[in-house]
């Protein structure tokens, strides 16, 4: 049976670029698949703990007794078993400081584990095969030509994390750029390219009527 994995990861529990983008992909998904199975983790409300040393060796080593506390055990059984359960994922991950908000990296650091790790060219690995629509917003523009290219360390730190643990198969990123350009008197000139990335943003989310 589909079912979809929805993340949000934004601090801003209103306004938020990524959250209402997601839940526009999230009832686009919903409406194609009628029945699928939904999950919702809300990373900024209710974080995932960072990694100890014993929480880590537990990773590496979930056979053995590594004195980590009962519920980190049972909370790195329930996110493995929400990824390994959805056919799509969807991430709203806004950029903070040129990169993830630390909430999504405590995520990711309890799914890098030796039972996903995929080599390259090593086939799928366990959560090979899915879909993941990776959906970011932006206060400014990373593209080339503009005067902070090379200083996205969000894209590209994904793309490989999410490749080494086999989620790459599919792996979909959309935009929304220059969002600070409603709020930063200094870029108000720029609100017509924001009002298009956020508009193309949406678009690229849009499903056809299954």
């Amino acid at each position: 049976m589909p079912s979809l994995l929805h993340i949000d990861a934004s601090i801003r529990r209103t306004g938020s670029v990524t959250r209402e983008l997601t839940d526009f992909h999230a009832a686009e998904w919903q409406r194609n698949h009628p029945g699928g199975g939904y999950a919702y983790r809300d990373l900024a409300a209710d974080p995932v703990p960072h990694l100890t040393h014993a929480v880590r060796e537990a990773l590496l080593d979930p056979s053995g007794e590594h004195g980590e506390p009962p519920q980190e055990r049972a909370l790195n059984e329930a996110l493995t078993a929400e990824v390994r359960g959805a056919t799509t994922l969807v991430l709203g991950i806004p950029m903070y400081n040129y990169a993830i908000p630390s909430t999504v990296k405590a995520w990711l650091d309890r799914l890098v584990t030796p039972a996903h790790m995929v080599a390259p060219g090593a086939g799928a690995g366990l959560l090979g095969g899915k879909s993941v629509v990776v959906v970011t917003a932006r206060g400014g523009s990373y593209a080339p030509g503009t005067p902070r290219e090379g200083w996205d360390h969000q894209e590209p730190y994904l793309r490989a994390v999410l490749a080494s643990i086999g989620l790459a198969d599919d792996l979909t990123f959309v935009h929304a750029e220059l969002t600070l350009a409603t709020v930063v008197p200094q870029m108000a000139g720029l609100k017509p390219q924001a009002e298009k990335s956020l508009a193309a943003a949406y678009e690229a989310l849009r499903l056809p009527a299954a």
